[in-house]
């Protein structure tokens, strides 16, 4: 069987600087240029001495000259267009997964084979057939990936989510879907809401499979981030008078923000919301706060879910799944800090200010800065997108024993009608 292309599903590709691969192609097509010109301006302009005959031949051996070398170029030229992309496939890994290959699961070559429509062209699309969504970058953990798609059909899934998350944070992102049953587990001890939001969550809510922790006292002793220093520990007054009483200027009180809202705050998006306290706040308040997460060292996902709250289990890589203009509210702390590289962060901030409506606040909440130079360089970032600065709080913390820079704000997304 032939390969078959990866489709990028939703624009997540991750893009590096320019190769030197490509300023030397553009320099060889200007050369390739310059030279042809030069070629011509000697072919054309220079004219028989004394009429005889055996000038004329001469140019004409010339002009074919001419024109073989140029010929040539062309050749060249096409030649390492071609070896460029190939070479950038190799780099940003837009590269087909040869499922000729040995080992290649068979569910995973059924999964990427392009069905045809069966009446054709659909008339309102444009489409002739479905095509798999899979993210690029699996070509890359191919290994890894076959070992996701190899299971029983119709059976139960096996216990790999660790292996899901591992594949997702290298890129692989979206997963492609399996033909198998998760394990489906009693959850005992669930709350109604919203009591929900507040009642300490059962460890036999949660499935521990795959973790360091097997019970939330273990997970409670632990800094897991910035952000999640006790946060499963609902009963700790640091986790529950969160957004209600600030422990320092940085600390901006979630009443403050929502009455600077244009129109009113409603459906509202958290970046990396930790346990989901950020959520509970604003639910108490009538506002829908989606969170995004992923269970890394700890069962976030399904934690949030027993307060009766809404986790989207999703990389920060990837291209958020809503359409433009439509939070009210997006909400972020040191987690927008995506891997510390700034073309990622741009991309990054260029994809939730889409999905932000026009009127909308961008709530940056305490995000540590480790030095001048990223505090001024997210600075310039943020005054590119002309929001307007309704809070802006830079202060200093000593909670590790060293005086740390953090950056509180609360932005305003302008109108932009071109």
């Amino acid at each position: 069987m032939g390969s078959v292309s990866l489709k990028i599903g939703d624009g997540t590709a991750r893009f590096k600087r320019a190769t030197i691969c490509s300023s030397a192609l553009n320099i060889l097509m200007l050369f390739s240029v310059v030279t042809t010109n030069l070629f011509a301006l000697y072919a054309f302009t220079s004219s028989p001495k004394d009429g005889q005959i055996h000038s004329l031949i001469h140019n004409h051996k010339n002009i074919s000259l001419i024109s073989e070398h140029v010929s040539l170029i062309l050749k060249e030229i096409d030649s390492s267009q071609k070896k460029l992309a190939k070479m950038e496939k190799e780099l940003l890994g837009y590269q087909s997964i040869d499922l000729s290959r040995p080992n290649i699961a068979s569910e995973l070559k059924l999964f990427l084979q392009h069905h045809q429509l069966p009446l054709g062209k659909d008339s309102r699309t444009g489409i002739t057939e479905m095509v798999a969504s899979v993210g690029h970058s699996c070509e890359k953990s191919a290994d890894l990936l076959t070992q996701y798609m190899t299971y029983k059909l119709s059976g139960p899934c096996p216990d790999d989510w660790s292996l899901a998350q591992k594949l997702i944070l290298r890129g692989c992102e979206p997963l492609p879907r399996r033909r198998c049953f998760a394990k489906s587990l009693p959850k005992v001890g669930l709350q109604s809401f919203p009591v929900s939001l507040w009642k300490p969550v059962s460890d036999k809510t949660v499935t521990w499979s795959g973790l360091g922790c097997k019970n939330l006292n273990c997970l409670i002793s632990k800094k897991l981030s910035r952000e999640c220093v006790g946060c499963f520990n609902l009963d700790n007054p640091n986790e529950n008078q969160r957004y209600i009483k600030a422990r320092g200027k940085n600390d901006f009180l979630i009443d403050d923000v929502l009455a600077l809202g244009s129109g009113g705050i409603r459906i509202g998006f958290d970046i990396g919301g930790g346990s989901g306290t950020f959520a509970a706040r604003m639910a108490e308040r009538n506002v829908t706060v989606i969170t995004n997460t992923l269970n890394v060292d700890a069962p976030y996902g399904e934690f949030i879910a027993a307060r009766g709250l809404f986790p989207l289990y999703l990389s920060l890589d990837h291209r958020f799944p809503f359409y433009d203009n439509v939070f009210d509210l997006v909400h972020a702390s040191s987690g927008l800090d995506v891997g510390g590289q700034p073309e990622k962060l741009e991309f990054f901030m260029f994809d939730f200010d889409r999905i932000l409506r026009a009127g909308g606040l961008f709530w940056l909440d305490n995000f540590y800065c480790a030095n001048d130079e990223k505090k001024s360089a997210l600075t310039r970032l943020i005054e590119r997108f002309g929001y307007k600065k309704l809070k802006w709080v830079v202060g200093e913390k000593g909670e590790t024993g060293k005086s740390e820079v953090y950056l509180s704000a609360v932005l305003q997304k302008p109108v932009r009608v071109s």
